[in-house]
């Protein structure tokens, strides 16, 4: 047996797109995150643990291992 319509389907709110999270204002200038080399601006890149990610086209882009290092023996030395 079919089940019956039970009419119209209540209307979802989705959530709205976090684009204003990838700008930031600094000194009256709009700074932009890394945008994605395939898709072209609006397509921001994801940032992960050490790569750099296009959910749009698959776009990987990973850091590499010196600027890591870098980082983690500054936080070092800043912490003694």
């Amino acid at each position: 047996m079919a089940k019956e319509s039970r009419g119209k389907k209540l209307h979802k709110n989705k959530p709205t797109s976090k684009k204003y999270k990838f700008y930031k204002i600094e000194d009256g200038k709009i700074i932009r995150g890394k945008n994605c080399p395939r898709c072209g601006l609006g397509v921001f890149l994801m940032n992960a643990d050490n790569r750099l990610y296009c959910g749009r086209c698959h776009y990987t882009e990973f850091l590499s291992k010196k600027t890591e290092d870098k980082e983690e023996s500054e936080d070092k030395k800043d912490k003694q």
